[in-house]
């Protein structure tokens, strides 16, 4: 399936090797624009499948589908659930030893893999950039796009190297991808990552089924915590605390 192309191919992956029956949202027309070999930024809310934007066309086209990911654990659970399902994905971080490092390296110079995850850190050391340079790839991905810029909620400085794959992988299509860009942050990821033209799409962050409310807090709050647990009895829910010593008071009085 390596030389496939077109939605339908991806909606055969989709439905094989996901399990889904449609795309949802934006989701086809992101992943039509990568299968062209088109850059672009999509700004998709939490649960709106961010990741199959660049899985299913990393999976097509032909080359290595890079992906750019923040935290150690992200790219861990994202890999695992890969190889569950049958796709050939690898991480490479400090965690790896060297042996499968090694091996890792061979599939990825064999063309046996389809996805490889990395930190930006790691991707942009300059022995990395030359390796991969050499390689045909068939994207790069990058993830949390929003901590590239200086106005998203998690800025990493690391992630402004990120601009430079433009020059480096000059034929290359670029995906920047996240839940959580407004305007501002959206003209500071395309300027960041030199997307240039790319398309961009923001899908609808609506949640109708969801409900917001505030109410001001008398004392320490732990009475106020009862009283709306006790409203709530079989259901299940989460309680945040600032510290750890006030989660500890809270837990001694649920219980």
């Amino acid at each position: 399936m390596r030389d496939a192309s077109g939605l339908d191919a991806a909606r055969d992956i989709l439905r094989r090797t996901f399990g889904h029956a449609e795309f949802r949202g934006l989701q086809a027309g992101v992943i039509g624009e990568v299968l062209a070999g088109r850059s672009a930024l999509a700004v998709l809310p939490t649960g709106g499948g961010k990741s199959l934007c660049y899985q299913i066309p990393s999976i097509l086209r032909p080359g290595l589908g890079l992906v750019v990911s923040p935290l150690i654990a992200l790219m861990t659970d994202q890999v695992a659930a890969l190889q569950q399902s049958g796709v050939a994905a690898e991480r490479l971080d400090s965690n790896i030893d060297p042996q499968l490092r090694g091996d890792i390296w061979r599939r990825v110079e064999d063309g046996s893999l389809d996805l490889l995850y990395l930190s930006p850190e790691g991707l942009m050391q300059s022995s990395m950039l030359e390796r991969l340079s050499r390689l045909p790839l068939a994207l790069v991905a990058i993830d949390e796009a929003h901590c590239v810029s200086q106005w998203g909620h998690d800025f990493r400085p690391e992630y402004r190297m990120l601009g430079r794959l433009a020059e480096v992988f000059p034929q290359v299509p670029r995906l920047a991808v996240t839940a959580t860009a407004d305007a501002r942050t959206r003209e500071d990821i395309r300027a960041e990552l030199r997307l240039g033209e790319a398309s961009e799409f923001v899908d609808s962050f609506a949640r109708p089924e969801l409900a917001l409310s505030a109410e001001r807090k008398r004392g320490q709050g732990h009475g106020r915590v009862l009283e709306l647990v006790a409203e709530r009895p079989g259901r299940s829910g989460v309680v945040y605390a600032g510290s750890r010593d006030g989660v500890d008071k809270l837990a001694e009085k649920l219980v």
